[in-house]
Order: C-alpha cells, then sequence, then structure tokens
C-alpha cells in the first residue's frame, strides 16, 4: 500500500512506536524554535534541565509578540534570549525581524523535516511540506535538550481540492474559512490534514502556509501540504533551492477520511464575532459599519498579499471614521513593500504602518475602541483577545478588509468596482539577514537576566489522592487566553510566574487567584470544563500559573491537544466525564476527592472514582494516558521526570 505524505515524513523520522492511529510514537526533531512570549519560560526551562549545548540541528528564538517596550521587562527579556541562544547555540531573530511563522517559512522551512515551534500557530511551515507541530514551552525545551518528541499519533485526513480560486476576490483565507465553516473549531482534533488534489497546483506556498497556519483553529495537530514544482520555485527565490525535496503522496495512499473542496465554489467569506468557525459569506453581512481595520499577522503577511492591498489602496483615502492598521509579516516583506512603493501608498491612503510583530492580533497595541467592530485578517477573534472585553471581532482576508476600510463596511469585494493587482510570481526575494543572528561558540558567555525573569517553579510527585475544591466550573471551548490572558499588560510578565499567576482567569473570575492560593494549603483546587477545554494559543503559562496557585486536576467533557499536553507536563492530572451527564451534578465550592489516584495512573487503570464530599455521591472519570504521560505524572510533570533520568537514584515518587 502507498503511503501518503504525513506517512512518509513520519517514517523517516521514527525512533520508537508503529505510526498507527492510536498509538504512541517517538520522532528525532531537525527543528524547534521559541518566540518570546513563550520562549524567555522555554529556555528557562532548558536552563534547568543542565543540558550544556541544543542538541537538535537547528534552533532558533525569535522576538516578535512582546516588542512593546513601555519599561524594562520586555526589553530585558530580548537581551535574556538572545544571550542565552548564544551561549546555548541556537540562532537568535531580533525584534523587527519580524514574526517567527513568516521569518520561519523564509528561512529554514523545508520540506519532509519535522519542527516544533512554541506557538500554535508553528503549522505555518506546513505550506512547504513539512511537518510543523505547536507544542508548550517545557516539550520543546525536552526535545532541545535530546528527547525524542513523543506523541498519539494522529489520523491523517486527505483535503482534496479541485478547481481554482475566483482571483482576486476570493484568497486561501476563505478556503481555510470555508473549512471552518464546515468542520467547527474541534473539527480537527486528533487529525493531521494533508491537502492534494489539482487544485493545489492554484496556491502558493504563502497562500498555502495561510492555510495552514489556521488548521490550527480547527483544533488540528497539524496540515501539511505536498512539496512540487511550486516549492521549489518558493525555495530558489529565498536563495535555498538546496532545501528543496519533491515529497508527494503515493497514488494508492490510504487516508482516514477525504474531503473534497472545489476551489471555484468558494466565495469571500468572513467569521463574526466570537470564534474562528462562526463564518457566513461577506455579502450576508453587507453594509455591516466598521471602526477598525487590522491586516497582517502570521495568516496573512505576506509580500503578494500585501501587494494586492497596496493595490486597493493606492490614490484613495481610507473611511473617515476608520482607523487601518498593517503590519508586514517580516523584515523581507517591509523592504521589499518599501522599495516598491507600496508602503507610499499604504501611508498615502490613511493607514498605520506597524512594526513586523503580532502587535494588536495578541492584544500587543492596536486596541480597538469601547464596543467598536475590529474587521481583521487575523486567525482568531476571541473575545477580549484583541485588549478590549467588549469589542466586536471579525476575521476576513486582507482583500475584504482593505475594501471595508476604504467603504468603512463590508462590502463583498465583487461588488466594490475596485481593480486589485495579481501580482507576478516572486523570482527572487530581497535576503538581508541582518537582524538574523547565527549561533555563537562561546560555552562561557554570560546569560544576562533582569529583575523580572524568576526561576521555573516545579510541581511535586504525586499525591496518592486529591482532595481539593471546585473553584471554578466553566462551559465549552475555553481558550488559553480565558485561562491566561495576553494583551500588553500581562505579556511581559511570562518570564515571572508568581506575577503572571495573578491574572489566570482574570476576565472571567477575577478573584480566582487570590482564592486558589488560599485552598493551595488545604488541598489545592479542581476545574470543571466542558468541550474542547483549552482550545487556542500553546501557552503553557495556561497549565504553569495555574498549577503555581495549586490546581491538582481539570475534569472536562473533552480537552484541546497542546493544553492537555501542557497540563501533564506540569504535573496536572487531565480527566474526562465518563458519564458527561455528571457535569450537571457538580457546582463551584464542592468539594471532590480522586481516590487511589497514584495508584490508578501507575497501574495503568482507564478509570477513576470521584467522590463528590460536599454532596454524598461519587463518579466516575476516564484516566486516558499513555505509558509516557503517566510517567510524567508520578514525577510531577516533565521537568521533574528528565532530571530523574538524569539522576537515577532519584526515586518518580
Amino acid at each position: 500500500m502507498g503511503k501518503n505524505v504525513v506517512e512518509k515524513i513520519i517514517e523517516a523520522h521514527l525512533v520508537s512506536g508503529e505510526p498507527v492511529p492510536g498509538r504512541l510514537i517517538s520522532l528525532k526533531v531537525d527543528q524547534v524554535y521559541t518566540q518570546d512570549a513563550t520562549g524567555t519560560m522555554a529556555w528557562l526551562e532548558f536552563e534547568a534541565i543542565g543540558i550544556d549545548r541544543v542538541k537538535v540541528p537547528l534552533a532558533v528564538s525569535y522576538v516578535d509578540h512582546n516588542t512593546l517596550q513601555t519599561d524594562f521587562m520586555n526589553p530585558d527579556d530580548h537581551v535574556f534570549l538572545q544571550t542565552i541562544a548564544a551561549r546555548y547555540g541556537a540562532w537568535f531573530s531580533k525584534p523587527g525581524n519580524g514574526i517567527s511563522h513568516q521569518v520561519h517559512l523564509e528561512r529554514f522551512a523545508a520540506p519532509g523535516k519535522i519542527a516544533l515551534g512554541t506557538d500554535s500557530h508553528t503549522p505555518t511551515g506546513g505550506g512547504i511540506g513539512m511537518l510543523a507541530i505547536g507544542v508548550g514551552g517545557l516539550e520543546a525545551a525536552s526535545v532541545m535538550a535530546g528527547e525524542p518528541f513523543e506523541i498519539t499519533m494522529p489520523r491523517v485526513v486527505n483535503v482534496r481540492l479541485t478547481g481554482r480560486l475566483q482571483r482576486p476576490y476570493v484568497t486561501a483565507m476563505d478556503v481555510i474559512l470555508e473549512l471552518l465553516r464546515r468542520l467547527t473549531v474541534k473539527g480537527g482534533v486528533g487529525k493531521i490534514f494533508e491537502y492534494s488534489g489539482p487544485g493545489v497546483s492554484d496556491l502558493s506556498v504563502p497562500e498555502r502556509a495561510t492555510i495552514t497556519n489556521m488548521g490550527a483553529e480547527l483544533g488540528a495537530t497539524t496540515s501539511v501540504f505536498p512539496s512540487d514544482e511550486i516549492t521549489k520555485k518558493f525555495l530558489k527565490a529565498q536563495g535555498r533551492l538546496k532545501d528543496w525535496v519533491e515529497l508527494r503522496a503515493d497514488p494508492d495512499a490510504n487516508y482516514s477520511e477525504t474531503i473534497e473542496l472545489n476551489l471555484s465554489d468558494i466565495e469571500p467569506l468572513v467569521a463574526r464575532p466570537h470564534s474562528p468557525d462562526n463564518v457566513v459569506p461577506v455579502r450576508e453581512l453587507k453594509g455591516t459599519k466598521v471602526n477598525q481595520v487590522c491586516i497582517g499577522s502570521c495568516t496573512n503577511s505576506s509580500y503578494s498579499i500585501m501587494r494586492q492591498v497596496a493595490s486597493i489602496l493606492r490614490g484613495r483615502a481610507i473611511a473617515k471614521n476608520v482607523s487601518l492598521l498593517i503590519n508586514p509579516g517580516s523584515k523581507q516583506v517591509y523592504e521589499m513593500l518599501a522599495r516598491d512603493g507600496s508602503i507610499a501608498d499604504m501611508i498615502g491612503a490613511g493607514a498605520r504602518i506597524l512594526e513586523s510583530a503580532c502587535g494588536p492580533c495578541i492584544g500587543m497595541g492596536g486596541a480597538p475602541g469601547t464596543g467598536h467592530i475590529s474587521l481583521r485578517s487575523y486567525n482568531r477573534n476571541f473575545k477580549g483577545r484583541s485588549g478590549t472585553k467588549d469589542a466586536f471581532v471579525y476575521l476576513a482576508s486582507p482583500i475584504v478588509c482593505a475594501i471595508a476600510a476604504l467603504k468603512g463596511e463590508l462590502v463583498d469585494p465583487r461588488d466594490a468596482q475596485i481593480e486589485i493587482e495579481i501580482p507576478d510570481e516572486v523570482e527572487e526575494f530581497l535576503i538581508n539577514d541582518n537582524l538574523l543572528i547565527p549561533p555563537q561558540e562561546d560555552r562561557d558567555l554570560k546569560v544576562i537576566k533582569g529583575p523580572n525573569i524568576k526561576e521555573v517553579p516545579v510541581m511535586e510527585a504525586l499525591s496518592d489522592q486529591v482532595e481539593a475544591t471546585v473553584l471554578l466550573k466553566l462551559g465549552d471551548n475555553i481558550t488559553t487566553d480565558d485561562i491566561m490572558p495576553a494583551g500588553s499588560k500581562i505579556l511581559p510578565l511570562r518570564s515571572n510566574i508568581p506575577a503572571i499567576s495573578e491574572y489566570v482567569f482574570h476576565n472571567i473570575e477575577p478573584g480566582f487567584s487570590k482564592r486558589a492560593l488560599e485552598l493551595k494549603e488545604k488541598g489545592g483546587v479542581i476545574i470543571i470544563g466542558g468541550e474542547n477545554y483549552g482550545q487556542g494559543s500553546s501557552r503553557e503559562h495556561a497549565a504553569l500559573a495555574p498549577m503555581y496557585l495549586g490546581l491538582k486536576a481539570v475534569i472536562a467533557k473533552s480537552f484541546a491537544r497542546i493544553h492537555r499536553a501542557n497540563l501533564i507536563n506540569f504535573g496536572i492530572i487531565p480527566l474526562v466525564f465518563s458519564d458527561p451527564e455528571d457535569y450537571k451534578k457538580i457546582k463551584e465550592g464542592e468539594k471532590l476527592r480522586i481516590k487511589d489516584i497514584k495508584k490508578v495512573i501507575t497501574e495503568g487503570k482507564e478509570e477513576a472514582m470521584v467522590e463528590n464530599i460536599s454532596e454524598g455521591y461519587s463518579f466516575k472519570v476516564k484516566v486516558e494516558l499513555n505509558k509516557r504521560e503517566r510517567s510524567l505524572l508520578s514525577a510531577g510533570g516533565l521537568l521533574p521526570y528528565i532530571r530523574s533520568k538524569s539522576t537515577p537514584q532519584q526515586s518518580l515518587s
């Protein structure tokens, strides 16, 4: 039987296990990259492991999230990241060089490789034919320290593309919005999406990367395109032809399921507040007034799409009640736009040009006004993520966004009567890597830590049983933004767990951290969740900070992949209701006892009994853990587990 692209890459990197869906496999990894919001803690964790040098072929530390320097904290973190990268053998991408995913696609991503990144949008690299997977910082640190990457083999879904996009009005953004409309934010859980079919040839590498980037919103482990002649041309234009290999699925490749998608049938789409899967055609929202428009982010900031935006704005002016913000994805894109006059066209129309960074996407500047409507070519529109709790964020293609900025309202671009340039394929990108610092060989170099950088807290080994208070009961699709908010006030605290823990669940229950600390010495706390608990960003702080506050377990109907892994990495037990109806019975403030949990986990049992001490009844929960995850929880998490491996005399319990 033939192999699909995913199987070919995994088999070339397989260390142990059988790549069958549901089975645990270990993989060797080619590349690991971090960004500054997650990277400070990831590098502190790497340092805590005690390894002298990075052990993967390529490691890169990017600065792209915390670039707003309102005090000493962010610049101190940047100095720390640059010095620790130099000390341990990683590349360093300086502030201003661009968003990690865009820069990595340009300068390092390569077909057939496996990359891990401490950001949920790492799958951007799938656009070039690599398996790029978002993980928590501690997972990345362990792989940089020489551990294999262990994962439960996902199912591989074939998305077969036919037809051609209605250019220039329909873009790659509309392709992924259409999939979100069909499948929802839970439709990709436990799956890898592999794209195939004749429609693939209609998409450039940056367009493919837009689709794989936002595949994270489906809940997918990752997404991947084949590596073909289009991939080859892109790498040649980036001066990296040596990195190209052809990589296609065999004609008789097998998949768990196939989704047919005709590109010709897709129309301009928009995601309404407050979820990326709340998708309708733009024509249905015609006339919806907008206050702010943001174009860019790691999803839609390639040179070609920015050229199209400039052609729409050229010689025109934005509506008087609209604020337009544009953040090119990388220094390469920014400089090329500046040299060809596109930046002048944008400025001339009234756009505010931001630096090449994440910016408004994570609430790091560019927050909308009170109750305002913000239309963005970004990937997430969770409530409050923009930095304004009562704002209404819509997601659409850069084409729809640019036209809305001119009209002051949503308009189907096919009806706008605006000529839109379709740029020629780039034959040679501008290569100027003066903000990309290669690894250094100075192992005596001092790592500089500012006063806001604190050591990594470590969970104690697993107790015989958990007896803790239900401090919070939540609904479905709770995001990591809900658990650990971002924004310009909170993000600079990512390297200071005691300080950032004060904001856990701040937008849902402002008193959560204070109450949790009060209960920490009385057995700790338990959280009750609904479906898809922990969707969204990979931020491990959504597990690490609650662990610091005394969170012992989360009992939910289901979990998002990365957050579930982060909970385990920090010694927090993820449990699933055996009977979802039991969710309805539990109330905040009740005390639960998870009986003999250490024995259940260490002996490989698949269910545990939970007693509701307050109400006098019991219910069962599923303990859905593989062998490695049970070892991690027994040790108290990934960091003590790795330390125990290097010091055999230390007991796991």
